[in-house]
């Protein structure tokens, strides 16, 4: 038993947990501050340099330049709770809180996170309160609070208490009276990390400036003597023990009232004190006091009671609180809330709430547009370690995604424009005639983009579905994810209006389109992948076109003869492509110029260094080799034994080069045989 139990105390880094435990005098203090006076830094000021601790890196996004964020992908959760796709509403947010730290202003505000439900809200605030903890206990983010610590001829001042802590985790440095401040910190010459005088703003809160009180009036107020019996101690902020972060959720009235903010009367204490509005008989243990030196957060914070507003309001513009019976308190912290779409319509409608909508800063957290984006989220939710003995076959995903991302996009109003090309688009795929300003102006249109469409919780519970569902062996592929989405859309309870429900409805239609044509040419590159055959085609055609455009003959390499370059070869490799007869001179010289360019760089010719021809060459193999694979046989159940290996070797491609399971891999061939048994071979 005692050999485990310090293999287990082994764990323990007792040098953290001096530092994190560390008391000292007033005196020690203040040479700390002297040393390091990034300790003093307000609630904002500490929460953007946590931020700004973890890097940036910039990003360019149709021109624009954006700031991500490096803390927003989750470092300290190993990515549990990273964001995606939302560099540019985190990066509004994040300016919003280096404007309070510099106190420009913002710093009187709440800060109110809008968006419709599901779109990652939640989630940055409770990144942001677990950075900070987290930084609290880095040497960097040091914070320092203070107790008094009286002998016992002086007990009854705190009531009986040795050891009483300061209920509010209050800044050391206003125990310097706020008059004396500007000349002792000069006289000091406490400096701020702006380089700029220390400037602490506030007053003690009531129980400790009874008990400074009480004491100077002892010492003949001699505030040396006072402070002799202050222990100024390391703060580590913690939610779950409700120090520095606190949250609060709206409940029924009947059930709920202001103390929950600004604390409530200790009646076992009344007897000791003889009142009900002595300090000491009062636990400062609202969320308000709780989340001093720190961050709170308001879920919700729409559906807050009237009672409750005025609290907020008093919290957010002076920093100050009044609990019951007591002054108004000065308190130091991040005030921010997050709401959806249908309570700040409310607030919106609501005459009495005007002074609320003056004192909030509100960002937008929309859904995310980009497919590359929202692909991620549900892979890190569907990963190989999440979902064992069930293959998620290619593109399933992918679909699924891109279907949520087209319910959220507002039609272009370029009428040559499809709403899943204006995806691509945004995902930063190119189309001809379209450049990168035509996107920026494709956005600028837009009114309500991102803030209206299906959530990704909707997508991750049929994905879910889909993976236990009976009609599932060892894989799942697209169709069972759409169709379980298709299914659900009925029972939806955020779509009220039929229309609505049509219109996503045909929405699956074209997903399911684009990915028919994903897999043909997947199943195509497959049973066209003979590279050695490939070179031998485009070795044969860059031969033909190089005598073309010279006007040269070629020689056959059966017969020796010296013949005409080939044009019918030359055309059909061409025109997979689309290059029209007209265009087929440009495009040979095209190529040629493009294989001259590279000799004078000294490099060598590669038929798959050109995508075009790449393409070109990979579909002129298909449509050589289809027929003798009988693809379509599989239709049939008639499959002779070298068709059924020639079958195999393509089977066999999907799995090694695309990532296809066995169950997958003969599902996309069964599908494709079909296609291709309908008549439909469109490349």
């Amino acid at each position: 038993m005692g050999t485990l139990i310090e293999q287990i105390a082994a764990l323990q880094n007792f040098g953290e947990f001096a530092d994190l435990h560390w008391t000292g005098s007033f005196e020690d203090y203040l040479k700390i501050v002297r040393k390091t006076p990034a300790v003093t830094r307000t609630a904002y000021q500490r929460l953007y340099d946590m931020v700004l601790s973890f890097g940036t890196a910039p990003l360019v996004d149709n021109k624009k330049k954006i700031v991500h964020y490096n803390f927003f992908d989750d470092p300290l959760g190993d990515g549990r709770d990273a964001i995606f796709g939302l560099d540019i509403p985190l990066m509004r947010l994040v300016n919003v809180i280096r404007s309070a730290a510099l106190q420009y202003g913002t710093e009187k505000r709440v800060i109110l996170l809008h968006g419709p439900v599901g779109s990652s809200k939640s989630t940055i605030t409770r990144q942001l309160k677990k950075g900070i903890e987290w930084y609290s206990r880095q040497k960097e983010g040091a914070v320092y609070t203070y107790e008094w610590e009286l002998p016992e001829s002086l007990l009854h001042i705190t009531g009986g208490e040795r050891i009483f802590p300061c209920p509010m985790n209050e800044e050391p440095l206003r125990l310097i009276p706020e008059d004396w401040r500007p000349k002792a910190f000069e006289s000091l010459d406490l400096r701020s990390t702006r380089e700029q005088p220390l400037s602490i703003k506030g007053d003690l809160n009531p129980a400790c400036r009874l008990i400074f009180r009480e004491l100077m009036a002892y010492y003949k107020g001699d505030w040396s003597k006072v402070v002799d019996h202050v222990r100024v101690k390391r703060l580590v902020l913690s939610e779950k023990d409700r120090v520095g972060i606190g949250t609060f959720q709206p409940k029924d009235e009947k059930n709920q009232d202001s103390t929950e903010l600004t604390g409530d009367i200790n009646y076992k204490k009344i007897a000791m004190f003889g009142s009900d509005s002595d300090p000491r008989a009062f636990n400062f243990d609202g969320e308000f006091n709780i989340a001093n030196r720190g961050i709170i957060e308001f879920i919700e914070i729409l559906k807050l009671d009237v009672a409750f507003l005025y609290d907020l309001l008093g919290a957010t513009q002076e920093h100050k609180i009044k609990p019951k019976k007591f002054p108004q308190t000065d308190i130091d912290e991040v005030i921010i809330g997050h709401t959806n779409e249908a309570e700040y319509r409310k607030l919106l409608n609501n005459e009495f709430m005007e002074a609320l909508r003056d004192r909030t800063i509100k960002v937008d957290v929309p859904y995310i547009t980009r497919l590359k984006e929202e692909v991620k989220i549900y892979k890190k939710d569907f990963t190989e370690q999440k979902v064992r003995g069930k293959h998620i076959a290619p593109h399933t995903i992918e679909m699924a995604a891109m279907w949520a991302i087209l319910t959220r996009l507002e039609d272009p109003k370029k009428h040559d424009l499809t709403l899943l090309q204006k995806l691509k688009l945004y995902d930063g795929k190119t189309l001809p005639g379209f450049t990168q300003d035509n996107v920026k102006e494709l956005r600028k249109e837009t009114e309500r983009e991102g803030l209206d469409g299906i959530s990704p919780r909707y997508v991750q519970d049929k994905i879910s579905n889909a993976l236990v569902s009976e009609r599932s062996e060892t894989s799942i592929n697209p169709f069972l994810v759409l169709n379980e989405i298709e299914g659900g859309l009925k029972q939806h309870s955020l779509i009220t209006n039929e229309d609505l429900r049509k219109r996503y409805s045909e929405m699956l239609a074209v997903v399911k389109q684009e990915y028919e044509e994903t897999v043909k040419n997947e199943v195509q590159r497959a049973i066209s992948a003979d590279e050695d055959a490939i070179k031998r085609l485009a070795a044969n055609y860059i031969d033909n076109v190089k005598a073309y455009t010279q006007k040269e003959k070629v020689k056959n390499p059966y017969t020796g003869q010296d013949e005409e370059p080939d044009e019918r070869l030359m055309r059909s490799i061409e025109s997979k492509i689309d290059i029209p007869d007209s265009r087929k001179d440009d495009f040979r010289r095209e190529i040629m110029n493009y294989i001259g360019a590279l000799a004078v760089e000294g490099k060598k010719f590669q038929y798959n260094t050109n995508e075009r021809l790449h393409r070109a060459l990979e579909q002129k193999m298909f449509e050589d080799q289809k027929d003798t694979i009988k693809l379509t046989s599989l239709v049939s159940n008639v499959i002779d034994k070298e068709t059924q290996e020639k079958i195999e070797v393509v089977k066999q491609r999907l799995i090694r080069d695309f990532g296809y399971n066995d169950e997958s891999a003969t599902d996309v061939l069964n599908y494709v045989a079909s296609i291709f048994a309908r008549g439909d071979v469109r490349t």
